[in-house]
């Protein structure tokens, strides 16, 4: 029996090595930064992720002046997002980005930034509350984090999924903005569901709740006698959104305002 375990007990640590670390868990180093850096990365797609940042961490420490040390720098913030620790991985490429700022990729450090606030948001999962009863700060940064990346960056390969994500970001925290509004409007708290739909049709004008948001802060105001407020909403909608359905009861509405 021991001659049969022994040589399985042998198989089985020697597959836990690999071509880049050895059965006892001791990694095999190149002979140059790039060897390396590929190490890491060939680590990388294995999902051995200690191994891959310790190749990476070899790199920046032996060969501090190589293009494979601010490489290995980015590969580190991956590492991290690919393990979904998503906060680290997002102060990960700010610090890229800081670091190298004219870097060849650095308007992608700068772009999964956005991307790795944006997932670390809360989400809509089944038997939990929908994302926008939750905190939104994080999505609040995600926003701004891909705003600043578009505006800056336009041209970059990066910039329509930036778009997109932003589009969907805003969406969420319109939707988190008319819920709370919509909590105040049904206890008829005028003041609190005004501030909240001021805020909703200023910052997203595009959100699909702006028709009703604009009514709404309308009779908000008018309910508060705040007419020209309320006039000023009105003229909002019929401007904004001119082939509405509800474009004549606004114009009528905001008759009887003057």
């Amino acid at each position: 029996m021991r001659r049969i375990v022994f040589p399985i007990a042998l198989l089985a640590l020697a597959a836990c090595g690999g071509k880049h670390v050895s059965f006892t868990g001791d990694l095999r180093y190149g002979k140059t930064a790039e060897e390396d850096y590929q190490s890491g990365i060939d680590e990388m797609k294995a999902e051995s992720w200690p191994e891959a940042v310790k190749f990476f961490e070899h790199v920046k420490t032996k060969y501090p002046f190589s293009q494979y040390a601010a490489l290995s720098d980015l590969r580190i913030a991956d590492t991290k997002f690919k393990q979904e620790r998503y906060l680290e991985a997002a102060d990960a490429y700010d610090g890229f980005s800081k670091l190298h700022p004219t870097h060849d990729e650095v308007d992608y450090a700068e772009y999964r930034a956005g991307v790795a606030r944006f997932k670390d948001a809360p989400g809509d999962w089944l038997l939990f509350p929908p994302s926008f009863e939750k905190d939104q700060r994080q999505l609040v940064k995600a926003v701004e984090s891909l705003k600043t990346f578009v505006q800056k960056r336009p041209q970059s390969k990066y910039a329509p999924d930036a778009q997109k994500l932003l589009g969907e970001a805003e969406a969420r925290l319109a939707a988190h903005e008319w819920y709370v509004a919509d909590f105040y409007y049904k206890r008829k708290r005028w003041a609190g569901a005004a501030g909240r739909l001021q805020g909703l049709v200023d910052k997203y004008p595009d959100s699909k709740h702006d028709v009703q948001a604009l009514f709404r802060l309308a009779e908000a105001y008018q309910k508060m006698d705040e007419r020209t407020r309320a006039q000023r909403a009105l003229q909002q909608l019929i401007a904004r959104h001119p082939q509405d359905p509800r474009r004549p009861e606004a114009e009528q509405l905001l008759a009887k305002l003057r």
